[in-house]
């Protein structure tokens, strides 16, 4: 053999480091050296001896790597493929394990347990790449396949991720997805559910066998809070999981979760590979994928999926899958399925949003506006009305609520329709109204048909009288008055004919006689007789008929029955949606209130009240005058109706303090108690008036302010929901500023009583990420409930479900949201006073009125959190503050953070002092100046920055104030700390120039809870 064909191990491995070289050579050569060897011992040596200096590395160089690559190659080499089926069993085991493959994992099995992290590492990485070099169908002795495994499982438990994420991918082919319990899988479900470390959760992802025992912990990944283990674990599911192994609940959350994840790469995902997945398995077929999704129940998601599928189309082949449509490019009525409706819905809506690009394709899939009115008509006119008997059978309802549903598509597809030509807008127009006029068209459908009337009508004053028409023909429809049939009198008649009859048959039967007998005088009075009883005969048969036909006249008869006045509260109330609120509420509307809203809210049928209420809310909006009429109204129905009614009164009442705010309740207790005419000598008893109105008003507001608070504390989650939303709206809307209230959503988002309440954890979580970012004034509301909420968490009683609140994790939340920094517009004065400032101030003060109990080891390391200002005065006082602490808490560990937090502001001063004599000192100099000009500024100056810490000891506050305008120097800059936190004073005018001064009321709110 030449030095080409053989070579040396260190030649081997020095050549292996460099990624240019062939490593199947290298190998080849170094197993022909070892084939010759008659003593494999020192080659086995020498080979781990090379091996050992790259498994020392942990880090990923690529020298290394490539060495690894190589070791993995040459050992498996050795790996004899299995033999055939009609081979010896014997030789098969002779031939099943070559002695250095086996050296080899003996030696990394050894090495796993290494106090090395770095060799734990590569132990584990070599292992995964000798199992993963092998061939598909290789085999290793069970001996061998146990010790790997228990190995591996020991170390999936590693302190190092890198050293779980290879042990994790070691242990893939050692899976048994047939067996329920199997350890590799049993330890993957537990890194998924368990491990911190995202990319170990993605190895594990990568890897896991697909089994009813593992897919739910796949989909749980799906909402992993990772945006890559998220990607992962959809890309997963489109690869390994057929669309049949899911129920229908799992495909729609999947969607659902997928196309509206906040990631954008993660919906990238979803639209490319897991609905082309999907629709590969089912050859394509969008309309039986959709079929899969059950769309009647989840009408949303499946028009999303489909937009996803359309986005990634051409427009050829968007018209080339489209619906079968006839002639008339209309869906057969035969033919309409849920499926197949929806499908030319979604069609026709995202060939409609491009535009003018689409209106050619549009044409193609869609008819004239005309011939779809008729259409539209002809399949609403087809749905049945059930009776309550029909309604108990579930296979008639079943098919009654498909009809309903593909009755809204097609009521939506109205919106595609090219409406511009007089005729076919007409036309449409027409069947909408007529179909609201028609009794048997379901209630269900006569929101989306007025709705889709009011689009075509762009006046309001035109909506406001079609409606208010329809609304009087189905609640006093036009009839024909019949008069009722006596059945004596009928009874009466019918005998009288009956005996005429006779009597003629008898006078007949005698004028025979008498011809026969040649009386003819006789026979010629019997003739005149007979002639006048058939007129009488006549004459009752014309009563008769004239009894029994119904009169000529017609009647309006007023229907009050619940599913007349739903109907007609619906198309009111989408009516008053519809039009602008600066359209003036006018006779018709004023008509319709008083007529048909007001009476429904007392009906006794729970729906009608509830819309009756909706109406209302709706309507007040648009008049101020009507809100505070009805402002009294909603607040009682509020409290006392059921919940689903009380719920829409509460969304009104939110509403209208949102629009008016509340100077409404002052505007309406003025009104009501203001006297009718003003006369000279009652001016002198006007302030007493205004007092009394003020006083009125506040007690509205207070009740208000009291029901919602007790509202919060319901055990009925949509009203508690409902309540913390409409408060979040009014706090960032600045309609409330209360320090109180927003403690108590604080509270509401950490009980564990709304752990469940997704809507109410995602609403709060929103508002008070915006809440504090939105200006400094919210940050001091959140620094003023700092306390109040830390007390109530930590007085909590044990039965409490408080009691199991983190105080640590709220006041991380507390002081994120007051952090200078998340402001929106931050301040570009770095040493203006900032909230955080005041904060720790009243921290100070809190554990100086007890330093000995258990919340000061919390408030000591939220001080060391704070970002603090450069402003002198507040670092004196707060250094003031921190010695006295010092003095008086005997807690180790919080004397220590207080001791760390004191050498910070001394050494932050000393370097405050270099900087001011040096660039600052002309600026230091003018500032001194101005302050011995003016003292009044100073000592204003030093009350400002001692406003605060007189909450921790009265007696030192004079010394404090002395020291702080003696020592405080030109930095501290009168006006810049007056712009930013103005006196109470200031602010209380400033609030009665903008909105209602609540500052009494959350005093008053605050002793009442």
């Amino acid at each position: 053999m030449t030095a080409d064909n053989e070579m040396d191990i260190k030649e081997a491995f020095q050549r292996a480091q460099k990624g240019h070289n062939n490593k199947a050579k290298l190998v080849a050569s170094l197993k022909s050296r070892y084939n010759k060897l008659e003593d494999k011992t020192l080659f086995h040596e020498e080979f781990v001896h090379c091996l050992k200096y790259a498994m020392i590395v942990y880090k990923r160089e690529p020298a290394v790597e490539n060495v690894i690559e190589f070791v993995a190659r040459f050992a498996t080499s050795f790996q004899s493929p299995p033999k055939a089926e009609e081979e010896d069993q014997e030789e098969e085991e002779d031939e099943d394990d070559h002695p250095f493959l086996s050296f080899i994992f003996n030696f990394l099995l050894e090495s796993h347990k290494a106090n090395s992290h770095a060799v734990r590492f590569r132990a584990c990485q070599l292992i995964n790449k000798l199992l993963g070099s092998m061939a598909e169908n290789a085999q290793i002795d069970d001996d061998l396949f146990d010790h790997i495994h228990q190995a591996m499982l020991v170390r999936v438990t590693d302190k190092f991720p890198n050293v779980r994420i290879q042990a994790a991918l070691a242990m893939t082919r050692l899976q048994q997805p047939k067996d329920p319990d199997c350890p590799t899988i049993n330890a993957y479900m537990l890194i998924l559910d368990n491990d911190s470390n995202a990319e170990v959760r993605r190895a594990v992802l990568s890897c896991i066998a697909m089994s009813p025992q593992t897919l739910p912990k796949v989909l749980k990944r799906t909402r992993d809070i990772k945006e890559n283990v998220r990607k992962l674990a959809y890309q997963v599911l489109a690869d390994k999981v057929h669309i049949r192994a899911l129920t229908i609940a799992q495909r729609v959350s999947l969607l659902q979760q997928g196309l509206h994840d906040i990631s954008e790469s993660v919906r990238e995902v979803v639209c490319t590979c897991l609905l082309p997945a999907w629709l590969g398995r089912l050859d394509g077929n969008i309309i039986e994928m959709l079929h899969r999704l059950d769309v009647e129940n989840c009408a949303q998601t499946a028009l999303e999926t489909l937009r996803a599928i359309f986005k990634y189309k051409t427009n050829e082949e968007i018209l080339q899958d489209r619906v079968q449509l006839d002639s008339r490019k209309l869906i057969p009525v035969d033919s309409l399925t849920c499926e197949n409706v929806l499908y030319w819905r979604a069609l026709c809506e995202f060939i409609k949003a491009k535009g003018d690009e689409g209106d050619e394709m549009l044409e193609q899939v869609l008819p004239d506006a005309a011939t779809y009115a008729d259409y539209l008509y002809g399949y609403l006119r087809a749905v049945p009305v059930l009776s309550e008997e029909q309604r108990a059978d579930f296979s008639q309802l079943e098919l009654v609520m498909t009809r309903e549903f593909i009755s809204q598509q097609l009521i939506y597809l109205i919106r595609c329709l090219d409406t511009n030509e007089e005729g076919g807008r007409k036309r449409v127009l027409a069947v909408l109204q007529e179909m609201l006029a028609l009794p048997q068209t379901t209630s269900s459908l006569v929101s989306l048909l007025t709705e889709k009337m009011l689009t075509l009508i762009p006046d309001d004053h035109r909506r406001i009288q079609i409606v208010a028409e329809i609304i009087s023909d189905v609640r006093e429809p036009i009839m024909e008055a019949s008069m009722p049939v006596d059945e004596n009198e009928s009874r009466r008649q019918q005998i009288q004919l009956a005996e005429v009859k006779v009597r003629i048959m008898e006078a007949k039967q005698t004028l025979e006689d008498c011809i026969t007998a040649q009386e003819f005088s006789r026979a010629a009075e019997l003739k005149d007789s007979i002639t006048e009883l058939e007129n009488r005969r006549n004459q009752i048969v014309q009563e008769i008929a004239q009894s029994s036909q119904p009169a000529d006249k017609e009647s309006c008869t007023e229907k009050n029955d619940p599913d007349t006045l739903l109907r007609c509260l619906t198309m009111c109330a989408e009516l008053l949606k519809q039009i602008s609120l600066k359209t003036r509420i006018g006779p018709t509307i004023s008509a319709l209130m008083s007529s048909l809203v007001l009476p429904s809210i007392a009906n006794s049928h729970p729906a009608v009240r509830n819309m009756a209420v909706v109406c209302l809310g709706t309507c007040t909006l648009h008049s101020k005058d009507l809100a505070k009429t009805h402002m009294v109204l909603l607040l009682q129905i509020a409290q006392l109706d059921e919940v689903k009614i009380r719920i829409s009164a509460l969304r009104a009442i939110i509403d209208l303090l949102l629009t008016f705010g509340f100077q409404l309740l002052s505007e309406t207790a003025a009104s009501q108690t203001a006297p009718p005419t003003q006369s000279p000598d009652r001016q002198e008893d006007a302030p007493a008036v205004a007092n009394e109105n003020q006083e009125l008003s506040e007690d509205t507001a207070q009740s208000i302010l009291v029901m919602l608070s007790e509202f919060l504390d319901s055990e009925v989650s949509d009203l508690r929901t409902e309540t913390a939303e409409g408060l979040a709206k009014l706090m960032y809307t600045g309609r409330i500023s209360s320090a109180k209230m927003l403690s108590r959503l604080v509270l509401l988002w950490y009980n564990p009583v709304t752990e469940d309440d997704t809507h109410l954890r995602h609403c709060l979580g929103v508002f008070f990420q915006l809440y504090a970012r939105e200006s400094r004034a919210h940050q001091e509301v959140v620094e003023e409930s700092f306390l109040l909420t830390v007390r109530t968490l930590m007085n909590a009683p044990a039965t409490s479900p408080l009691a199991e609140v983190d105080v640590s994790n709220v006041v991380e939340l507390l002081v994120e949201l007051t952090r200078p920094s998340v402001l929106i517009k931050p301040s570009a004065k770095t040493e203006e006073v900032c909230v955080h400032d005041y904060l720790a101030v009243r921290i100070c003060g809190e554990m100086l009125k007890d330093p000995t109990a258990p919340e000061v080891r919390l408030y000591a390391k939220t001080l060391s959190n704070l970002e603090l200002s450069r402003e002198e005065t507040v670092r004196k006082d707060l250094q003031t503050l921190l010695q006295e602490l010092v003095q008086v808490v005997k807690d180790r560990v919080c004397l220590r953070a207080l001791e760390k937090m004191l050498c910070q502001l001394v050494n932050s001063r000393e370097q405050a002092k270099l900087l001011s004599s040096s660039a600052l000192q002309p600026l230091d100099v003018n500032a001194d100046e101005a302050a011995a000009e003016d003292p009044s500024k100073s000592a204003k100056r030093g009350k400002r920055g001692q406003r605060k810490v007189s909450t921790a000891k009265g007696a030192r506050k004079q010394s404090r104030r002395a020291e702080s305008s003696d020592e405080s120097d030109g930095e501290n800059v009168p006006e810049s700390v007056h712009m930013v936190r103005p006196s109470r004073r200031a602010k209380t005018a400033a609030l009665e120039k903008t909105k209602m001064d609540l500052s009494k009321l959350i005093n008053q709110e605050a002793n009442v809870s």
